[in-house]
């Protein structure tokens, strides 16, 4: 790796023969904000505040966030490697292939909703990020790449069998990694004359940079932005996730953070971040307005369908809309019914067009809300 100018940080010789980079301190860098980059920013602040005002419109919130934050923790995994879709989360098979691709992604959902729930107690600082990684790499891949601590041994990025004289990028070595931690924990905190929307894509570079974790770097880099939103009151809800933007243009994600360590190029990398901000946000509230639209269509189905139970319809619907794959034991636990009368249910919301029978097994038969899943999985396909 070499250095067009030292804008962003500079190499440090190791006594092993490597060098590794190691960025400035933040706080000590200047912003060039050209009309592109205010034209973005104002787009993005609009953006946000009709996410917020959308999300208000939803009939269940909460079931909103839940299931936004499977479909980010899909994402997020996927850009790592991981080979499991949304569907392969939600679908309740009992000889999921992919178990241990879909452990990797529960694991995240269980790290975000603890960190989200821990920064009602704690600021966003390295002791919260370590808490949520030690969740994160529980179990499944990466669990014996000590979880919840930061690393003590050098790490690199490149390609699959690469070593350290290879690298395409060696981060700050161990001891040079506490320091840049420290001032990291430090911005995020201090007052700034930058806007936060600018603030969190530098924030979001440097945590890629320092890359502190032996693994789990990428996924808790992508939880820290949207926990900066959070924590900063631009979003209310957790609906705003920028891995999708990321998997779409992920090598020109990986370009740009290497410009900005290479050649200083700061400004580029935040109008690309900001830029996602706004494509997200557009897709987060087209989302939401699809979901409320679906909602009301099938409700309205239910209370004017003559042929069943409306009472027992519309508890299982409103099952659906949690575990939108069902089974007959699903129903059976959920109103304790006899099984031609959960037969009978079946029958009607696929007569309703709201179910759809995903397959036929000798044991048992599986049912899907498709339509409802096809909302929550866009971006999600392998």
């Amino acid at each position: 790796m070499k250095l067009e100018n030292n804008r962003a940080g500079k190499l440090k010789r190791i006594h092993s023969g490597y060098e590794c980079f190691i960025p400035h301190n933040l706080k000590n860098l200047k912003v060039n904000i050209d009309d592109e980059m205010n034209r973005l920013i104002n787009r993005a602040f609009l953006l946000l505040g009709r996410l917020d005002g959308m999300s208000i419109t939803l009939p269940d919130i909460d079931l909103f966030v839940s299931m936004y934050v499977q479909k980010e923790a899909v994402i997020s995994s996927q850009i790592e490697g991981t080979q499991a879709s949304l569907v392969d989360v939600l679908q309740k098979d009992r000889n999921n292939e992919k178990i241990k691709d879909t452990e990797d992604i529960v694991n995240y959902i269980k790290a975000t909703h603890y960190a989200f729930k821990r920064l009602n107690e704690l600021p966003l600082c390295m002791r919260l990020i370590k808490e949520t990684h030690s969740i994160l790499l529980s179990k499944g891949r990466g669990d014996e790449k000590t979880p919840g601590e930061f690393r003590k041994t050098q790490n690199w990025i490149g390609h699959l069998g690469s070593t350290l004289k290879n690298a395409s990028f060696i981060p700050p070595s161990p001891d040079e990694m506490d320091t840049c931690l420290s001032d990291l924990e430090k911005y995020i905190h201090e007052d700034s004359t930058i806007t936060h929307l600018i603030k969190i894509a530098l924030i979001h570079y440097q945590f890629e940079t320092i890359h502190p974790f032996l693994d789990g770097n990428g996924r808790i880099g992508r939880l820290l932005i949207i926990l900066f939103l959070k924590e900063q009151d631009l979003i209310k809800y957790p609906v705003l996730y920028l891995s999708y933007f990321f998997k779409k243009n992920r090598s020109k994600y990986y370009d740009l953070l290497n410009n900005v360590r290479i050649k200083g190029e700061f400004e580029e990398w935040i109008k690309f971040f900001i830029e996602g901000i706004c494509i997200i946000s557009e897709d987060a509230i087209s989302s939401i307005q699809k979901i409320v639209d679906l909602k009301k269509n099938d409700m309205e189905k239910i209370q004017s369908f003559s042929k069943g139970n409306i009472s027992n319809l519309f508890s299982v619907y409103e099952y659906l809309l949690k575990h939108p794959f069902l089974e007959t034991e699903d129903v059976r636990n959920l109103l304790n019914l006899s099984k031609p009368t959960i037969n009978k249910i079946f029958e009607n919301l696929m007569e309703l067009e709201i179910l759809e029978l995903v397959e036929e097994k000798k044991r048992y038969r599986q049912y899907v809300y498709k339509k409802y899943v096809d909302i929550l999985s866009e971006g999600t396909a392998l």
